[in-house]
């Protein structure tokens, strides 16, 4: 059960609402994962474009979020 509570926590953003950036970003983390063991396990390669634009999607998701400013709380 914790670890429902600890996935629901990494959707959130700075402000604690749910995000869909946050969304994207886990699931394309999840996608780099899941090619990393079919790479593994079934001798399944993924295309290089597709691997980079997907890190390259995860490491722009990660830049906006560290240069957004924090909302004002009036």
């Amino acid at each position: 059960m914790n670890i429902i509570k600890y996935l629901k926590e990494l959707l959130k953003d700075k402000t604690h609402n749910y995000s869909l950036r946050e969304f994207v970003i886990a699931l394309s983390m999840i996608l780099i994962v899941v090619s990393w063991f079919a790479q593994i396990l079934f001798n399944k390669s993924t295309p290089e474009f597709m691997f980079y634009s997907i890190v390259s999607l995860v490491a722009a998701g990660c830049f906006g979020y560290s240069i957004e400013k924090p909302k004002s709380s009036d």
